[in-house]
């Protein structure tokens, strides 16, 4: 297969940025989107000009740093997958493809395809742990919890952190980030001790990194690659609306 690629390149954080015209050509239909990228920057390489930086690291689906917007959609036109689990079958022979890294304040470019997503880190560090001594580890069962709950609470702790969330909505609000991760601590009996400080800690910390605010379109959800429910911004809500009550 070929493609031409439109891929954005930008030195540093100071630089303007542009896009760039590459042609690749006979590339595998079963190549992951990835493989592809670094076929293109062998090719760079050996013709002695800068290679394309992007972020990855596990390519299996589970750490989220292939965080690459793709023709206009987060981790490109696959459903349900991240970036490295993006093959070049879903694309057409010869057709073009659009590559840029996340567009969100919070998450300033770095070079080319690379963002600084610390700003999630931030977030974390703001409240989303469980800091209270819970003792050692429990028997199996000795703490009954629902098996409904249980699940939603895994469900929630899906959350990847890769940002499609943000990158998709168009205030570039980070809302299904925080309720995820708000949300499979809240529901565990274990972080009802610290919610409310939880949920105040890191809802300040998210408007003070710039992200926007949520207006409920639910391209978040439209677009995450482990399918986190927008249903968790509500639960986040509720959790915020309760805390600001008690206090």
């Amino acid at each position: 297969m070929n493609f031409t690629l439109k891929i954005w390149r930008q030195a540093n954080p100071k630089d303007k940025g542009r896009f760039e015209i590459y042609k690749i050509e006979n590339i595998s239909p079963d190549a992951s989107f990835l493989e592809m990228l670094d076929i293109l920057n062998e090719k760079l390489i050996r013709e002695g000009k800068d290679p394309v930086a992007f972020d990855h690291d596990c390519r299996e689906g589970i750490c989220g740093m292939c965080s690459l917007y793709i023709n206009g959609r987060p981790h490109g036109p696959d459903d349900d997958v991240t970036t490295c689990q993006l093959h070049m079958r879903k694309f057409k022979d010869g057709e073009t493809i659009t590559i840029e890294p996340w567009r969100a304040a919070a998450f300033p470019v770095v070079k080319d395809l690379i963002v600084d997503r610390n700003a999630f880190d931030k977030i974390l560090q703001a409240g989303g742990f469980i800091s209270v001594n819970t003792g050692s580890a429990p028997d199996a069962n000795a703490i009954p919890i629902p098996s409904h709950i249980a699940e939603e609470a895994f469900d929630a702790a899906a959350c990847i952190g890769c940002g499609a969330c943000v990158a998709a909505c168009k205030n570039s609000s980070a809302m299904l980030f925080v309720a995820a991760k708000v949300s499979h601590l809240a529901l565990l009996p274990q972080g009802r001790i610290e919610a409310a400080k939880r949920v105040k800690a890191m809802i300040a910390k998210m408007d003070e990194l710039g992200f926007g605010s949520c207006t409920n379109t639910g391209a978040c959800e439209a677009e995450c690659p482990k399918n986190i429910s927008i249903a968790h911004i509500a639960r986040l809500n509720r959790e915020f609306l309760c805390a600001n009550i008690k206090e």
